[in-house]
C-alpha cells in the first residue's frame, strides 16, 4: 500500500540518508560488529550531513526542523541496515538531545548542543538501574546537596552509547521523601571525577551498540548541570517517552519490512524438490500473512508519526505502536529465519543477526507488559 505521510522533501532527505547508510555504514558493518561500537568518525560524518541536528535550533548548530517525519525517515533508513545503528543514533539525537533543547538554559544549550549536532559529543541517557528495570519511579541513584554543589552516587545499566558517551542525561533522586516528585535530571560529562564506565556488555544481539554500565561515586556538580527544574525529572521523562517509543516502532517495522523483502527474494531463488521454496502453498500463505501484517501495522505507525509531527500523539497511542511493532517484528523475523532453513541460523546471513537484534525490543523503552498496563489503565481497568 502506498504511504501518504511523506512529501518530496522527506523523500529527498530519505535518498540522502540511504546514500549515507550505503556509503558509510554498509562497508564497515563487520568492523562495527567486531569492535562492538560505531567508530567516532562515523558519528562525525553523520553530524556533518545534518542527521543529528534535526530537532536542534539553527543557532546551536542544528537544522531547526520541527517535523518528526524527517526523524522517522532517518530512523527507517538506519534500521533497514541494522536496528543497532538506528538505536544508537536515535538515543543520541531523537531521545537525549531533545531534553537539552526543551529543558536546557541558554548557557547549557550553547555549551553542549553544537557538538551534539556535529556528532563530536556522543550522548546517552541514564534511566535504567540494576534493581529497577522499567520502574523508573523507584530509582536509587541520588544527588545530595552539599553547600552549593550536588554529590551524585549510584549506577545505571543497559545504557546504549554508554561506553563511548561524552554526555549523559541522568535521572537521580534529589528528595527521598517525595517519590516520583523527588526525581531530577542532570547532565553529566564523562571526564568528571567519580564518573566511570563498565566494560561493554556481552549482549545476545545488537553487537554494534556499545552498551555498558555507568557508575557515579561522589560526582560533584553545581546547578549548571541540573537540567530543568529540580523535582520535575520524572514528569519530563514521561513527556519525552512517547517519542522514544514511537522511534522504536518506526525502526522495528522498517527492519522487519527490509528483512521480509530479502526473504521473499530468497524464497524465489532457493529450490527444494525442484521448486522455489516460496511456491509451496504453506510458505506462500505464510509470506502473504506477514506482508499483510506489516502493511497493516505500517498504516497505524504512520498515523502515529503524523500525529506526533502535529503534536497530538498520546502516550497511550505511542505505547500501542511500541509493543505491537515489536511483536510484529519478532514474529516476522522468526518466520523469515524458518524460511531460510539452516542458513537462517548462520550469522553470515542478515536474517539471523536481525532475529537476534530484535528480541530486546519487547523489553527496552518500557517492556511490552508495561505498555499493555498503560493501555489498560487508559481503558479504566
Amino acid at each position: 500500500m502506498q504511504r501518504t505521510i511523506f512529501d518530496e522533501d522527506h523523500e529527498s532527505f530519505r535518498q540522502s540518508a540511504r546514500e549515507f547508510v550505503e556509503r558509510t555504514l554498509v562497508p564497515r558493518a563487520d568492523e562495527m560488529i567486531r569492535e562492538h561500537t560505531i567508530p567516532r568518525d562515523i558519528w562525525e560524518k553523520a553530524g556533518e550531513q545534518g542527521f543529528f541536528g534535526l530537532c536542534i535550533p539553527e543557532e546551536y548548530g542544528g537544522a531547526g526542523i520541527d517535523d518528526y517525519r524527517f526523524n522517522a525517515v532517518f530512523g527507517e533508513e538506519c534500521a533497514r541496515f541494522t536496528n543497532a545503528t538506528s538505536s544508537c543514533f536515535g538515543i543520541h539525537a531523537d531521545i537525549t538531545a531533545p531534553y537539552i533543547v526543551h529543558l536546557g538554559t541558554e548557557e547549557q544549550k550553547q555549551r553542549w548542543l553544537p557538538d551534539v549536532a556535529a556528532g563530536k559529543k556522543i550522548m546517552a541517557i541514564g534511566m535504567t538501574e540494576p534493581s529497577g528495570g522499567s520502574d523508573l519511579a523507584s530509582l536509587k541513584t541520588t544527588a545530595v546537596r552539599d553547600s552549593d554543589e550536588w554529590v551524585i552516587n549510584g549506577s545505571k545499566t543497559f545504557i546504549t552509547n554508554g561506553y563511548q558517551c561524552d554526555l549523559a542525561v541522568v535521572a537521580v533522586r534529589t528528595d527521598p521523601t517525595k517519590g516520583a516528585k523527588g526525581i531530577s535530571l542532570f547532565v553529566l560529562e564523562s571526564d568528571m571525577g567519580g564518573f566511570s564506565k563498565g566494560n561493554k556488555l556481552d549482549k545476545v544481539g545488537q553487537e554494534e551498540a556499545d552498551t555498558s554500565e555507568l557508575f557515579f561515586e561522589n560526582v560533584r556538580v553545581t546547578d549548571d548541570h541540573l537540567l530543568g527544574p529540580e523535582g520535575m525529572g520524572f514528569i519530563e521523562m514521561m513527556k519525552h517517552l512517547p517519542q522514544e517509543r514511537l522511534g522504536n516502532a518506526v525502526a522495528n517495522l522498517a527492519n522487519a519490512r527490509q528483512i521480509l523483502a530479502e526473504t521473499i527474494e530468497y524464497t524465489k531463488e532457493r529450490k527444494a524438490f525442484g521448486m522455489p521454496v516460496g511456491s509451496f502453498q504453506h510458505n506462500k500463505f505464510k509470506i502473504a500473512e506477514m506482508v499483510t501484517k506489516v502493511e497493516v501495522t505500517q498504516a497505524y505507525v504512520d498515523q502515529c508519526i503524523a500525529a506526533h509531527a502535529d503534536g497530538t500523539l498520546s502516550a497511550v497511542d505511542a505505547a500501542k505502536a511500541k509493543w505491537w511493532a515489536a511483536e510484529v517484528q519478532c514474529a516476522v523475523l522468526d518466520e523469515c529465519v524458518q524460511l531460510h532453513g539452516g542458513y537462517g541460523f548462520m550469522n553470515e546471513y542478515r536474517v539471523a543477526r536481525a532475529w537476534r537484534d530484535a528480541r530486546v525490543h519487547k523489553i527496552w523503552a518500557g517492556t511490552n507488559e508495561i505498555m499493555k498496563e498503560l493501555i489498560g489503565r487508559d481503558l479504566g481497568l
